[in-house]
């Protein structure tokens, strides 16, 4: 008898059923954003044929110009989970302040926060592009939602995922219990389970990291990647790939089904700012998915999954993969941080880099 494929409803209500008591509300805000996920594929996918492509012309919160793509892909989202019962309220990387659901709806207990369309600068040259999403409790679904209800560790998340619109669209979450892919069967129009349990292997052959910033890196991002550029005439005695697509979704994917590490690292390019990604709805989802996979995500000195956010568009750095080599970053990070000083010669990077030309 032929093993019926696993859809991501029959997924999410098994999962539910393996605990006692649940509502079933759960299940039913993740089939709502896998809805939003479908239309806006649907919308990146059809492009430049529906007039999608291209700059509005006005700045979100960040600064950032928005694609039309941005504010399409946010209003989809808001527009199909504000209604379904299960939100308290929302927070996007494309709204200044969260979005409480509306008193004419029907309140639930969770607070969604998002990113809708991830790697938008990219949408243009038709490079993959994605939805990052997390899950929260709301501390007082009995109450008003406030801004600082969002405000919660990594550690508390119910739910994490993201999907890519690329060669084919897929969703990949994690509810605390490993990480799950599924691929959009356009046929019937449902997401079909295709990639369980996804692990990050413990070591690796590849990072990515935007190199034109080299010149503002701290000492320790400065040294791992002068050993991993050395290959095998270096310290590590290995050669090494560097990748960087500029897509946090698409780097994230490569790096669970083939391992890698990824790394936007604190830099003195703004001194005023800590660090490039927002917590809430990019680093703390990317990190929940990045740990149950069986990887490491960190800020270079502490587990990005403890950081307390306080602003809901917070900036942190970000430096996550195979565990290995991020603890690697980690103990250069810590080696900068020792009294006692490192063995690295800074001044020998900077005058014999191997970006520059000697």
């Amino acid at each position: 008898m032929r093993e019926a494929r696993k859809t991501l409803t029959r997924y999410t209500i098994e999962s539910e059923h393996r605990h006692p008591g649940s509502t079933g509300d759960f299940s039913g805000l993740l089939n709502s954003v896998a809805t939003a996920v479908k239309i806006i594929s649907n919308q990146v996918g059809r492009g430049a044929l529906v007039g999608a492509l291209g700059s509005a012309g006005v700045e979100n919160v960040q600064g950032e110009v928005q694609k039309k793509l941005d504010i399409i892909s946010n209003e989809v989202m808001v527009g199909e989970t504000e209604w379904s019962g299960h939100l308290a309220a929302m927070a996007s990387e494309e709204m200044e302040d969260i979005l409480p659901v509306p008193v004419s709806e029907q309140r639930g207990k969770y607070l969604l926060v998002f990113d809708p369309l991830d790697g938008s600068s990219n949408i243009d040259a038709n490079i993959t592009v994605g939805t990052i999403f997390s899950v929260l409790r709301s501390p007082d679904p009995a109450v008003p939602p406030r801004a600082e209800h969002f405000f919660q560790p990594g550690v508390k998340q119910v739910c994490a995922g993201f999907a890519l619109y690329g060669a084919s669209t897929m969703l990949v979450l994690t509810t605390g219990d490993g990480v799950d892919g599924f691929t959009l069967d356009r046929d019937i129009g449902a997401f079909i389970l295709t990639h369980p349990q996804l692990r990050i292997p413990e070591d690796c052959g590849e990072f990515a990291i935007n190199a034109s910033n080299e010149r503002f890196w701290e000492p320790p991002v400065r040294r791992y990647i002068q050993e991993c550029l050395a290959g095998s005439t270096g310290p590590r005695g290995r050669d090494f790939n560097m990748r960087w697509i500029a897509s946090l979704v698409a780097e994230t994917y490569r790096i669970l089904t083939r391992g890698g590490v990824f790394l936007y690292p604190k830099d003195n390019k703004e001194p005023e700012m800590p660090g490039r990604l927002r917590l809430l709805y990019e680093c703390n989802p990317i990190a929940f998915i990045v740990e149950q996979a069986g990887g490491i995500a960190s800020t270079g000195r502490e587990r990005v999954m403890e950081l307390q956010p306080s602003g809901l568009h917070e900036r942190v750095p970000l430096i996550f993969g195979s565990r290995n080599e991020v603890a690697r970053i980690e103990g250069y990070h810590r080696d900068q941080s020792d009294e006692s000083g490192s063995s690295f010669d800074d001044s020998l990077f900077n005058s014999r880099s191997l970006f520059r030309i000697p």
